[in-house]
């Protein structure tokens, strides 16, 4: 049997409910609960009871899906399966950073919630539109966002997926530009440009944050969103630079199957990762835990 990677989801299939199940399953994942209402009251409420519309602003989503993420994470460790490396979507990167080690649970925390303030205010000073292209290689897409001002791709998400930012004004024109091409756009129900110069003003505010901070060597190799590669030298960097650049998720687990992974575990909220990771490769295994039952069904 080759290695099994953690993979950590990102925002964006929040729900009321996510990770009370396992809270009330897990002693492993209610510890996390318990240390994220410790610092900031309130958050497993969210989580187990909030509204969709409560659980859609980034301020709060951002805490709410990383300890959701987290908490399934150490069900999976308590139920004894060795993960050998790790690697988030997005903001699932920051409760990987806590799960290999980088960072503690309360850092890693107080980060997301940080990283989640900046955002929100970066996106009501820099407004912009996301949207995701399928049936379209990557090539294709940055040929089109090349013909746009400020318009970037920012999720490489697999062979037939690529997420755009761009300018509110242009999302006509690209959904149009694309389907003149074969290709299909649909815009994102997101409250930023996220992963794009849009997002510079939050990067450098992360950076400001992260002076602070003492981040540690990994325990286990944990992959950036923005190198594609396992983290080193600067890490603070790696982390700031993931706001503001594209998040290459194909090349990570590309590159992860290439390091002799075979089984993904998904954690956290949805099955996003677990579907682009099958896309990516068919032939590798690929489980989702965020409900005890999904923890009992994984077959290794």
């Amino acid at each position: 049997m080759g290695k099994i990677a953690l993979v950590f989801s990102g925002q964006g299939a929040q729900y009321s409910g996510m990770g009370k199940e396992l809270c009330e399953y897990s002693a492993a994942a209610k510890k996390v609960f318990d240390t994220v209402d410790a610092i900031r009251p309130g958050t497993s409420t969210q989580c187990f009871e909030g509204t969709a519309e409560e659980l859609a602003v980034t301020v709060n989503t951002q805490p709410c899906v990383f300890a959701a993420d987290l908490a399934a994470a150490r069900a999976v460790e308590e139920k004894g399966i060795k993960i050998d490396c790790a690697a988030g979507f997005s903001l699932g990167e920051i409760a990987a950073l806590a799960f290999s080690g980088i960072l503690s649970d309360e850092e890693a925390f107080r980060l997301v919630c940080r990283r989640g303030e900046l955002m929100d205010k970066a996106a009501k000073a820099n407004p912009g539109a996301m949207l995701a292209v399928m049936k379209l290689p990557a090539d294709k897409i940055e040929e089109v966002c090349s013909r746009f001002e400020s318009t970037y791709p920012v999720n490489y998400n697999s062979p037939a997926q690529t997420v755009i930012a761009a300018k509110e004004e242009n999302v006509d024109a690209l959904i149009e530009a694309f389907s003149e091409l074969k290709g299909r756009a649909k815009k994102l129900a997101v409250s930023g440009a996220f992963h794009s110069p849009f997002m510079s003003q939050a990067a450098d505010g992360l950076m400001e944050y992260m002076e602070g901070v003492e981040f540690s060597e990994p325990q286990i190799p944990i992959y950036s969103n923005f190198t594609a590669k396992p983290y080193e030298g600067d890490y603070k960097a790696l982390v700031k630079a993931q706001v503001e650049n594209p998040v290459r998720w194909q090349s990570i687990v590309e590159n992860m199957i290439a390091d002799g992974v075979d089984t993904f575990i998904e954690v956290g909220v949805g099955k996003t990762l677990t579907g682009l990771i099958k896309r990516i490769n068919a032939d590798v295994k690929a489980f989702k835990v965020e409900t005890p039952e999904d923890l009992n069904s994984i077959e290794l």
